[in-house]
């Protein structure tokens, strides 16, 4: 898409590297609405304020999807806000472009950012013609089944350990009243749980000829049949979901209405809110229990150029205050995501997020599709699987749509 259709935490102790100037407000928007997301963005708030600045929240409610075009909307208007987040990938590509952000180059030389931050392909997403230009928070993985152990404890079978045994549950779960797979509404959860399917019963390699390379023999082949079967099952084991937002169908697991879900390590935040133990009360299978390989997705944040000197300078607090060691540790806690350096001290982590980090320490990684695939892209991609898991599109019909949607990516 092109920009002007895209137009239409710590205590004051805590030591930070640069020091504002003179104290100021600076403005930030960001999605993070839900119950955990608001835990974790205050901590971030938290450190922020305590450089003796002030973080004004402008929270968007809804989905990035929602956010993205107001967000993109105010900046090329010439309304910009102070710092903004997008994922990791290529989102703000062309607001960059038209030279709209700010170069943070000088920030992150001075602070190291290329020695601290990893993997490397998290601030070489922020990189364009050589410059740097956001300041990765976290990274976090879409690639995990959430369980009920309550649920599957009521349907009298065992909480499985990979995606066959969680679709050979599903008869006794439905039988016991439990919807076995939990699914929102929006068109981002249906893309992003076909996304996990590829990788996780696929394997990396395939992911990376679908997504990666766009190679036609393999999106038509028997490799992909099989995921195109798992999406069918999938699909009718999300029957009957009927909620919208991610966050609603995690509280379904949480509250052992649902068997599991399919969704991004941000959900923990959910269950920790709920006061739920990992490995006690719900359980996790990176990888679907099958391929335990976690994407370089995540968030970062953004700054658009102000003509304020004194927000300008702010901003650079800011995005020193986001990668602070303190500030990472606080707020990748409660998000449920992993820290960006790999210099702090994740002691307090619970099972879930311990096996995200080993699986990151084995170099188990790979791009998210946000890295490979452009917004246009990602956008029909949704639209696609947004119909698919809503209604009855035969396979074969979706295999087609699919094939001809990766074929038209740049």
């Amino acid at each position: 898409m092109k920009l002007h259709l895209l137009a239409a935490v710590m205590a004051a102790s805590v030591a930070l590297p640069f020091a504002a100037a003179k104290a100021t407000d600076l403005e930030v928007t960001h999605w993070w609405t839900s119950g955990g997301e608001a835990a974790a963005v205050a901590e971030l708030a938290k450190a922020f304020d305590a450089t003796g600045n002030k973080w004004v929240d402008g929270a968007i409610a809804g989905s990035g999807g929602t956010a993205r075009p107001i967000m993109i909307s105010r900046i090329t208007g010439g309304d910009p806000m102070g710092a903004t987040q997008f994922n990791h990938g290529r989102q703000a590509e062309e607001l960059v472009q038209a030279g709209l952000m700010r170069d943070l180059t000088d920030v992150a030389t001075k602070e190291g950012w290329k020695d601290k931050i990893r993997p490397a392909s998290l601030l070489e997403s922020c990189t364009i013609e050589g410059k740097i230009y956001c300041a990765p928070v976290n990274i976090h993985s879409w690639q995990w089944l959430w369980l009920s152990n309550g649920a599957f404890e009521k349907a009298g079978v065992a909480v499985p350990k990979n995606w066959d045994e969680f679709v050979a549950a599903a008869p006794a779960l439905e039988k016991a009243g439990i919807i076995p797979l939990a699914l929102g509404g929006q068109a981002w959860q249906s893309a992003g749980l076909f996304d996990v399917l590829v990788i996780a019963l696929g394997g990396k390699d395939l992911y990376l000829k679908v997504y990666g390379d766009k190679d036609a023999d393999t999106i038509g082949g028997e490799g992909m049949a099989k995921i195109w079967k798992a999406a069918d099952d999938a699909r009718k084991m999300a029957k009957g979901s009927n909620v919208q937002d991610w966050n609603q169908a995690t509280n379904l697991v949480i509250t052992g209405k649902a068997g599991g879900q399919i969704m991004g390590d941000w959900a923990q935040g959910e269950f920790q809110l709920a006061n739920q133990k990992a490995g006690t009360d719900y359980s996790c299978l990176p990888g679907l229990g099958v391929n335990e390989f976690i994407s370089t997705g995540g968030d970062a944040f953004y700054f658009p150029l102000l003509k304020d000197e004194e927000k300008a300078k702010a901003q650079e607090v800011l995005a020193s205050t986001l990668l602070n060691p303190d500030t990472q540790v606080a707020f990748n806690l409660k998000k449920g995501s992993l820290p960006v350096r790999g210099d702090v001290n994740l002691d307090a982590a619970n099972d879930c997020m311990k096996k995200g980090l080993a699986i990151l320490a084995k170099g188990n990684v790979t791009k998210s599709t946000d890295e490979l695939l452009s917004a246009d892209i990602q956008k029909q991609k949704e639209d696609l699987f947004s119909e698919f898991f809503a209604g009855s599109m035969p396979v074969e019909d979706a295999r087609a749509r699919f094939a001809d949607i990766i074929a038209s990516a740049e």
